[in-house]
């Protein structure tokens, strides 16, 4: 299979020091990311070209998703919490646990937080995978994982794509929609060196694009596990990607400076424009 390489453009040389989770906020017209270790929730406005801190989080935030009652929920060092329209903010779920904090996180078809967990330190087993329903039930779905990552699901809501860094692979579950249960793990594709898969999103026609951490570039993946496309960036440590825009065909792409050698553009926010076709994000239920 030939593999074609794509053009990026720089949305904003921003510099964060661990930019994460982009995601599309389809009600207000903008791309939510996250710096987390800044404890800032950023938002780009690709029609102005401005981004801005919309929230100064008083924890590291791992990630920021759009709540479908107005406002935001926020993956936060100690748990799940959510922000009301008028900034005010209030606990829905707190899970202290000393030297872990909150990582990546997704919206599943069932409305609800799946929200990863990992350990500063990076220890093996040192987090979890969760879901969270609006109404705070929480169930711990993945308990042996080191680095929490990428959560997406297919266009038809029956798989659900995982990443746990270490193990340098994308694993792909079968998903019960009735039950938003998952069954069946088994490894989707193995992402080759240099660096390792960190932030994936899920195309409507189920190509799998992986940002690989220390290794300056993204990866798609075909539904048969093989890589057909590559972005290649200047940026080395690429942390996630998202579809965004209007009609959702630019991808955008969060980097960081922490670990980077190249920083003249590390911590920017990417975008490669026409990338494809993204799906439409659920907003959190609550």
């Amino acid at each position: 299979m030939t593999v074609m390489t794509l053009e990026y453009e720089i949305a904003v040389a921003t510099g964060a020091a661990l930019g994460e989770g982009p995601t599309w906020d389809a009600a207000a017209g903008r791309l939510l990311w996250v710096d987390i270790l800044g404890c800032e929730v950023h938002a780009y406005d690709p029609a102005t070209g401005t981004d801005g801190v919309v929230l100064k989080t008083a924890q590291h935030v791992g990630a920021v998703k759009p709540r479908a009652a107005g406002g935001l929920v926020v993956n936060l060092r100690d748990g799940i919490g959510l922000y009301e329209p008028d900034g005010s903010f209030r606990w829905l779920v707190e899970l202290p646990e000393d030297g872990r904090r909150g990582n990546d996180a997704a919206v599943g078809p069932d409305g609800a937080l799946w929200a990863g967990t990992m350990a500063y330190d990076e220890r093996p087993g040192g987090g979890v995978l969760r879901r969270v329903r609006p109404d705070g039930q929480v169930t711990t779905v993945l308990d042996d994982v080191t680095i929490s990552n990428g959560i997406a699901w297919s266009p038809d809501g029956l798989l659900m794509y995982y990443i746990d860094t270490p193990t340098g692979r994308v694993d792909v579950f079968d998903f019960d929609p009735g039950t938003a249960t998952l069954h069946g793990r088994r490894p989707f594709a193995a992402v080759p060196p240099p660096g390792s898969p960190d932030g994936l999103t899920v195309d409507a026609e189920g190509h799998v694009w992986v940002a690989v951490w220390a290794g300056g570039r993204v990866l798609r993946f075909a539904p048969s596990g093989t890589v057909d496309r590559v972005v290649e960036l200047p940026a080395s440590q690429t942390t996630a990607c998202a579809f965004g825009g209007p009609d959702l065909r630019d991808l955008y792409v969060t980097t960081a400076t922490v670990g980077a050698d190249d920083r003249a553009h590390a911590g920017s926010l990417f975008v490669v424009p026409n990338a494809g076709q993204g799906i439409p994000a659920p907003a959190f239920g609550g």
